[in-house]
């Protein structure tokens, strides 16, 4: 049985202007011990899908259609109460920005220790020496236990997030852009980072990222976003060697390569479509150089190409 399965999600915001599509059917499973990237454009439904599996789209947001099968239960159907306690020891996350996540007028181990005596029936004591010891399972000194967030530099504050979200051992870990913003090295220390606790806890990761370099590096398995719509499905591997789907090949053309011949940068003509109104058929139609007129009337399903997913009336 899969650790988690998404089946036919549709997460609208409802606005004057009409129901803004911000995801629209989507379905992907992901199995025990896997990583699986999400990648796409800004504004395609990346961060909008993983809210939904922590059961935080909040108004106008809604989900209006779906299931969210989480160890064989489905989440949508679960009360309030039980989805606080599937937070944390169930399914965790790191977000996007830790000075904007954190609380700036609680010491960073007063936080870790809050996630701790929320779901774990440990004495105060034995909850601070646990989240010294997450300090130091991040590479922070346990010294640092009583420091606020503001004396952290951007990196640590990444570091002390990830403790938070690793104080009780997650079945699941969502990762939103954790490395956006940091220089080079600081980009590489956390990934190395998060590669070893992925090994020693054996952690099932979401990783969210528009930079493919850190996708290549971190995840065996690679969902490309268009739109609201997850468009291609493949392993890292079979994806970068040979993208199949016109939108993640434009993708991949848009990117710098240290190896092989050097090219020019070609970048996706056209920008992506308002989701209020999103064009009838492909939803990349606008913008594809192989567009038909399948294209504009059919929206595609998904078809099997060398063990990979691709919604694309290009693939027979």
């Amino acid at each position: 049985m899969a650790l988690l399965e998404v089946e036919h999600l549709k997460i609208y915001y409802f606005t004057r202007q009409g129901a803004v599509k911000a995801v629209d059917d989507i379905s992907f499973t992901l199995d025990k011990d896997k990583t699986l990237g999400l990648i796409g454009e800004s504004g395609c439904g990346k961060t909008t899908m993983v809210f939904a599996l922590m059961r935080f789209v909040a108004p106008p947001g809604r989900i209006v259609a779906g299931k969210i099968i989480f160890e064989g239960r489905d989440i949508l159907t679960i009360s309030d109460k039980e989805m606080r306690r599937l937070r944390g020891p169930g399914i965790a996350m790191v977000f996007q920005s830790a000075q904007n996540a954190l609380n700036p007028v609680m010491t960073v181990g007063k936080q870790i220790v809050e996630e701790i005596l929320e779901h774990e029936s440990v004495t105060k004591e034995e909850a601070w020496e646990r989240a010294r010891k997450q300090l130091e399972l991040v590479g922070i000194s346990g010294d640092r236990i009583k420091s606020y967030p503001h004396e952290f530099s951007g990196g640590m504050k990444q570091r002390v997030m990830i403790a938070i979200a690793t104080a009780c051992n997650p079945r699941l870990l969502i990762l939103d852009e954790p490395v956006t913003g940091l220089d080079v090295i600081v980009q590489r220390q956390l990934l190395t980072l998060l590669s070893d606790l992925r090994e020693e806890l054996h952690l099932p990761i979401i990783f969210i990222t528009h930079d493919l370099a850190v996708v290549a590096e971190t995840c065996g398995e690679v969902a490309v976003m268009y739109a609201g719509k997850i468009v291609e499905q493949a392993s890292t591997v079979s994806l970068y060697k040979e993208p199949a789907h016109p939108y993640s090949q434009a993708l991949m053309k848009s990117y710098p390569s240290i190896k092989g011949k050097k090219g020019k940068l070609r970048s996706i003509p056209g920008a992506p479509p308002g989701l209020t109104n999103p064009p009838v058929g492909c939803r990349f139609h606008p913008r594809c150089p192989y567009v038909m007129d399948i294209c504009r009337q059919e929206e595609p399903i998904f078809k099997q190409r060398d063990g990979r997913l691709v919604a694309c009336h290009l693939i027979k």
